[in-house]
């Protein structure tokens, strides 16, 4: 009897035994399977966040706030059919009237993970029919790529953003609905890489392209290096001369480095040095930019994202064998909040720019605040407001001011636009609704505003103004649209 109970205690010692024994197994088991988000470069407890997580502060890229969805490899394809009420489809300055706008556009994304490599493609294109004379059938065309190689201890990306559109991309009269032209301007990488516009006059075709390759190092624990460069231009196709105005294209080569420094569980600090040189197509003006930045950053994962950066600009101009130099302030700033339903976003930058075919060269101040919400499980609400304040970056000269003379009058034309400043500024809010699984509609409304200073009508040889003339232009968009995004076709 002795001998059954002491087998029958060994039993029940060996279950746990064996329990605890299996379970250490099966975790050592997982742990050799392959993740999709790689392994600190220097250990679970003391390492950084991956890259993806919490990227350093002079980077490109910026943290998600969203929940992660899990990592597939797919192909997406959709339709988007809209229609529209527009006040000022030809963007002219003074009196407009209402026309119809109608699109039609396919998109197809692609998304395609390896263990060290990732994928992305997003095209989106078609046609729009503007009912006002002399515009007619327009070409829409968006393309994105974005290559990443990931390795222990950083990442390698390649991207580029190229478009074809008959107006501008910062937020055009249905940014705030599908997005169309918010990629190259309102998404990272931003303002200070060029390839893009702010403000547009007339249906004036462009070509904006901005091809981007950027790395990070982990170099300890607690600091990183990056660098990044960049080519961007943009050409001005077709008819390029509205009300007298003889847009100009222009390319920009841009450089930054940074070393960043976490300075505790939600802080880093960074160093970085941006360079930018610009070229323009017919006024024979070229300048070039040396920056400085310190730069903060606060961030709780998940939830809040806030950066603020500034230091001293340094730029140099030449012009037919002269030249000359400036020192301003360059800034950056942002904030992006995740609230239990509601998703904020509020952005500052300024940095000189290529003048958005008006001048050869701006300094630029650009704010943008969006918000979203759901308001139901199938009702969700958007909005969006933005500015853009423009600056000449070399002053004109009287002769040049008569030169290009903006009146109801003149017939003269000249490269670029003789105002000293633009301004452009919109305001948008669409109202979705997901009909099913597979389609979705939405009513959107936009306001529009760009304006010149007074000198944008020019002067006469005496200092007096000329006759009056328009140098505002306003536009209102109303916007009825179906979007088709069935499921994702699964690619692994």
């Amino acid at each position: 009897m002795s001998k059954r109970n002491s087998i029958l205690t060994l039993v029940l010692l060996a279950l746990p035994l064996s329990a605890a024994l299996g379970q250490d197994s099966a975790q050592q088991d997982s742990s050799q399977q392959p993740s999709t988000t790689p392994a600190p470069a220097f250990g679970v407890d003391t390492g950084p966040a991956p890259v993806a997580e919490n990227p350093p502060i002079s980077g490109v890229d910026q943290p998600n706030l969203e929940p992660h969805a899990a990592p597939l490899s797919y192909l997406q394809p959709s339709l988007h059919v809209s229609e529209a009420a527009d006040s000022n489809v030809t963007d002219t300055l003074g009196n407009s009237a209402f026309h119809s706008d109608t699109f039609a556009l396919g998109s197809l994304e692609l998304q395609r993970l390896w263990s060290h490599y990732d994928l992305a493609l997003d095209y989106v294109g078609g046609v729009g029919y503007y009912s006002a004379r002399g515009v007619g059938i327009q070409n829409l065309e968006q393309f994105d790529v974005n290559q990443k190689i990931t390795w222990k201890r950083g990442e390698l990306g390649i991207r580029d953003a190229f478009s074809y559109m008959p107006q501008g991309s910062f937020a055009g009269a249905y940014g705030s609905t599908n997005g169309l032209g918010q990629s190259v301007a309102a998404g990272t990488p931003g303002t200070f890489w060029g390839g893009t516009t702010f403000g547009s006059l007339g249906q004036v075709p462009r070509i904006m392209n901005l091809s981007l390759a950027d790395v990070t190092e982990y170099l300890s624990p607690k600091s990183s290096l990056t660098a990044a460069v960049g080519y961007g231009f943009v050409h001005f196709t077709g008819n390029t001369e509205v009300q007298g105005i003889s847009f100009l294209g222009d390319t920009q080569l841009s450089a930054q480095g940074g070393y960043n420094r976490i300075l505790g569980p939600h802080d880093q600090a960074a160093l970085v040095y941006g360079y930018q040189a610009f070229s323009f197509s017919t006024s024979g003006l070229s300048f070039h930019s040396n920056i400085v930045q310190l730069m903060w950053g606060h961030r709780i994962s998940g939830r809040m994202d806030f950066l603020v950066g500034a230091g001293p600009q340094f730029t140099g101009f030449s012009e037919a064998g002269s030249s000359d130099s400036q020192v301003s302030v360059a800034a950056k700033a942002s904030l992006r909040y995740k609230f239990p339903k509601t998703m904020l976003s509020l952005t500052y930058q300024r940095y000189n720019t290529n003048g958005s075919g008006f001048f050869a060269g701006a300094e630029t101040d650009t704010a943008q605040l969006s918000a979203s919400r759901p308001l139901s499980r199938v009702w969700s609400v958007t909005a969006d407001l933005g500015y853009a304040h423009n600056r000449r970056e070399l002053p004109l000269t009287l002769q040049q001011q008569l030169e290009c003379e903006f009146s109801a009058t003149s017939s003269s034309v000249c490269a670029g636009v003789a105002a000293k400043i633009f301004d452009y500024g919109f305001a948008g809010v669409a109202l979705h609704r997901m009909l099913g699984r597979n389609f979705h509609i939405y009513a959107s409304y936009q306001f529009d505003e760009l304006s010149f200073d007074s000198s944008f009508c020019g002067v006469t040889a005496t200092g007096t103004s000329l006759a009056p003339c328009n140098r505002i232009s306003q536009r209102q968009v109303g916007t009825l649209g179906l979007d088709w995004r069935p499921r994702p076709i699964r690619l692994d």
